[in-house]
């Protein structure tokens, strides 16, 4: 595990060039983003942490907004970086803006993909339950694991994306991400983020298909972000990302390029 000091991280790019913070959302870690981080790095820094309770960062009893935020400023601090533009999406969305909220100086643009600040209600019980009951003791393959949560999650997409958080052990497979820790830390997670104000350029990037922003969130978001632009990509769901790759990329250079 890595230094509980920071969090875990990778860079790619030339560090003269400007910072770009790249943060996953939830059972994700620093390897979702990492083709937008690869198009990005001809001409930015990135920077691609693990949030805490994911991948090979620390784990922790405390999953606030507040506490997730301090973490990717600490990591600016220690990698000496000033001023950044930071992408998030979902649960990552949320820490950028909840980062634009704490130190909006530091912040000179911000993406936020397929998520709004506002509090959400359980939407992502049936996975928690899905990975809570999972057998550890019975699994002896990826493929054993897979069959395990193919009776509570039906789309093979998504169990392909939590099963990356397995690692093979002598004791055999065992979870990556600290699960009991987000599962006991679900009300925060799903929680608004602070109130602040940050005028500088945001871009919110919705999947046509997902209802993670919607116009009942729109006074959440102005009462936060006064300089704020919105692109739908159609046919695409919260996952907009991995969806419609060509899409968001073309999407994300063109902002952070004005």
């Amino acid at each position: 595990m890595a230094d509980s000091s920071f969090l875990n991280h990778e860079t790619l790019g030339t560090e003269s060039n400007p910072a770009v913070i790249i943060i996953h959302g939830l059972f994700g870690d620093k390897d979702n983003l990492k083709s937008i981080a690869r198009e990005l790095s001809e001409d930015y820094f990135c920077i691609l942490p693990d949030a805490r309770n994911h991948g090979d960062s620390f784990h922790s009893d405390t999953m606030t907004y507040p506490a997730l935020a301090d973490d990717i400023i600490k990591l600016a601090d220690a990698l000496d970086i000033e001023q950044f533009a930071v992408l998030g999406h979902s649960m990552g969305g949320k820490i950028a803006m909840e980062v634009c909220m704490e130190t909006p100086e530091r912040v000179k643009a911000a993406i936020f993909a397929d998520i709004s600040p506002a509090a959400y209600d359980g939407t992502h019980d049936s996975i928690m339950d899905a990975l809570s009951g999972l057998d550890l003791s019975q699994v002896k393959s990826r493929s054993d694991a897979d069959k395990q949560l193919a009776d509570k999650i039906s789309e093979k997409g998504v169990r392909q994306f939590l099963l990356k958080n397995l690692k093979k052990t002598d004791d055999g497979y065992q979870w990556r991400l600290n699960l009991e820790g987000l599962k006991q830390n679900y009300e925060q997670i799903s929680a608004a983020v602070s109130k602040g104000q940050y005028e500088g350029p945001v871009l919110f990037i919705k999947g046509g298909n997902s209802n993670y922003l919607t116009e009942k969130h729109q006074q959440e978001v102005n009462s936060r972000f006064s300089n704020a632009s919105v692109k739908i990509i159609e046919d695409a769901g919260h996952w907009l990302h991995a969806e419609k790759p060509r899409i968001f990329n073309r999407l994300v250079l063109e902002f952070l390029a004005q």
